[in-house]
């Protein structure tokens, strides 16, 4: 079906409401899709909530038809830092949602790139976000599973329309479900012991208190550190920690948490664990009101779901490859088996980290939900395009 499609950027509430409320139509009665929470969204272009745009420059845009009805959205972003560090000029876009009329996914892929080029760019990736740790990646297998609170959903035909716009790959992610054992792989024990004696490294578990205090940055300058070389990651900036610190971890379980440190009392690692809230979300359509909180605070304090998201690990790079991770597995098992989960799932991971896929083998697990960076050069008229 081809349409008019007529272009606005975000400069107003009325679009900016738009913006936020299109995807409650085109995943409508959807099962699997797991929306963010409107408030989020919102945050999201809010700098008193948000640091990364001050180091950032972002545009977001809505896709209208002939009778003024939302049918698409995209936020562009350049992040200077990341353009700086992996010596690229790269506009990145995000939030992209479509109906299925090439036309639309056609006119907000230009109206990204027409702006990112008048900002010097001269190559165009994503969905990306602000940050490695917003959600990234399209999905292009496994839309007939429940989605996740840390990675993107997206129906069938958005791949279609980003092979039909010229974009290829750059980068695959994909998710490992796990099936929780009830005891810790014996070989993981023994391993587990092995380097807990030869490095002096012992599990810390935090107070709600030490999360929101010297401990929130501790983790983060941990994963700063070991996601420094993957692809397209900038550290975050001190503002940047706080906001995480302040708006995510007050909802963590601490016991869920697993720190280790070596015998001077250094936080060398850290997992973080959060019980899932995707069918709570997807209860929720993505409001708290009239009945979204109820869902999300049923599922965090009264009945969870059956599955952990395994969100975040990290090493220092120097305690790396030796082993260190067992220590995670030989924690959060245990921790995993006492609150009745039954499976865990990491958050996406790329394809060729070998490191870090490898350590599921001794596990009842499987690779789902590949996601893809799409990129593709910017034409040098976008007007013709």
């Amino acid at each position: 079906m081809n349409r008019s499609v007529n272009i606005r950027t975000v400069n107003d509430k009325k679009v900016l409401n738009d913006f936020v409320r299109l995807p409650k139509e085109i995943y409508a009665n959807n099962p699997f899709y797991v929306p963010d929470l409107d408030v989020e969204i919102r945050d999201f272009f809010n700098e008193d909530k948000n640091s990364g745009l001050k180091s950032a420059k972002v545009q977001a845009f809505v896709a209208y038809d002939q009778n003024n009805h939302p049918v698409g959205r995209i936020v562009g972003i350049i992040n200077t830092r990341a353009n700086e560090k992996w010596k690229s000029q790269n506009v990145r876009f995000g939030f992209i949602e479509f109906v299925d009329d090439i036309e639309v996914s056609k006119a907000l892929i230009k109206a990204v790139e027409e702006w990112g080029k008048k900002e010097g760019m001269t190559d165009i990736q994503g969905p990306m976000g602000l940050t490695d740790f917003d959600k990234e990646g399209m999905l292009i297998e496994d839309f007939d599973q429940l989605g996740s609170m840390t990675a993107i959903y997206n129906p069938p035909y958005y791949p279609k329309h980003m092979e039909a716009l010229g974009f290829v790959k750059e980068v695959d992610w994909v998710q490992i479900r796990v099936k929780i054992p009830k005891t810790v792989p014996e070989k993981f024990a023994r391993v587990c012991e092995l380097v807990k004696d030869r490095y002096k490294i012992y599990i810390k578990k935090l107070t709600k208190k030490q999360i929101m205090g010297e401990y929130g940055k501790k983790i983060f300058d941990i994963l700063n550190s070991a996601y420094e070389p993957l692809f397209g990651f900038v550290a975050l900036t001190p503002a940047q920690v706080q906001d995480f610190v302040s708006r995510y971890l007050p909802l963590a379980d601490p016991e869920l948490i697993t720190l280790i440190e070596n015998e001077q009392n250094e936080a060398i690692g850290v997992a973080i664990s959060m019980g899932s809230l995707a069918k709570a979300l997807n209860k929720s359509k993505g409001s708290l009101f009239p009945f979204g909180w109820y869902h999300l605070l049923k599922s965090l304090y009264i009945k969870h779901e059956d599955t952990v998201e395994l969100m975040l690990i990290g090493l220092l790079p120097e305690y790396q490859g030796k082993g260190i991770n067992s220590l995670f597995f030989c924690d959060l098992v245990a921790c995993f088996n006492k609150k009745h989960y039954l499976y865990a799932e990491t958050g996406p991971q790329l394809e060729n980290n070998q490191k870090e896929l490898m350590q599921w083998t001794l596990f009842d697990h499987k690779l789902v939900k590949r996601r893809r960076c799409y990129t593709r050069k910017i034409e040098n008229n976008v007007n013709d395009y």
